[in-house]
């Protein structure tokens, strides 16, 4: 399948002051767009054209990294523009996201203080997960543009802590970028989504 760069699902001020107008333009309609245009060329090139791209990251995984960086990069903002939200985050998770948030995670401040540790100590480019593994919920972190479809588990929710994600609007501030994820941005709705879809 050709990849094709997703309209955002809110206009570029829809965050602020949380996530600038400015990062979004450069994050959504530089960044993305490139990982966009080089996976198509390098897919092609590939003959993985015609897989989705779920497959063509798995596949390319370990074999073809040109690629598989951009497609990886691909699938995870297409989820990461879906996973935030104007008035989002808190504690307002669906209930059976937060039962399994209980049974899992040991509670939402738990999981609260793992995932942003998750982002904090990831090093260098990479991002922070909620995945399903094994039908539990459990928080990964991956570097640059991996994510826990190649290692067995399924994301529900994912947090890009690229330099590129953040540093218009914190610096070098990674912390407190991901404190304002998780408090003021996180579609619960959309991660319920996947997580129904992850668990069915």
């Amino acid at each position: 399948m050709a990849f094709t760069l997703p309209d955002l699902p809110y206009d570029y001020e829809a965050l602020q002051p949380y996530m600038s107008k400015e990062t979004l333009e450069y994050h959504h309609d530089k960044h993305h767009k490139a990982y966009v245009d080089n996976g198509n060329k390098l897919a092609a090139e590939a003959g993985m054209d015609g897989l989705s791209l779920e497959e063509i990251v798995k596949q390319s995984h370990g074999k073809n990294p040109g690629l598989f960086n951009n497609a990886g990069q691909h699938y995870n903002h297409i989820h990461f523009w879906k996973w935030m939200k104007k008035g989002g985050g808190g504690r307002g998770l669906p209930g059976k996201l937060s039962s399994a948030v209980d049974s899992d995670l040991g509670g939402y401040d738990q999981f609260r203080a793992d995932f942003i540790n998750a982002g904090t100590t990831q090093f260098g480019s990479g991002w922070a997960w909620l995945a399903v593994e094994n039908g539990k919920l459990t928080i990964m972190k991956t570097p640059n543009g991996e994510n826990p479809l190649v290692h067995g588990a399924k994301p529900v929710l994912g947090v890009d802590v690229w330099e590129h994600s953040y540093y218009i609007d914190y610096r070098n501030a990674r912390p407190k970028y991901l404190e304002a994820f998780v408090d003021n941005l996180i579609n619960w709705d959309y991660v319920l989504e996947m997580y129904e879809d992850a668990t069915s």
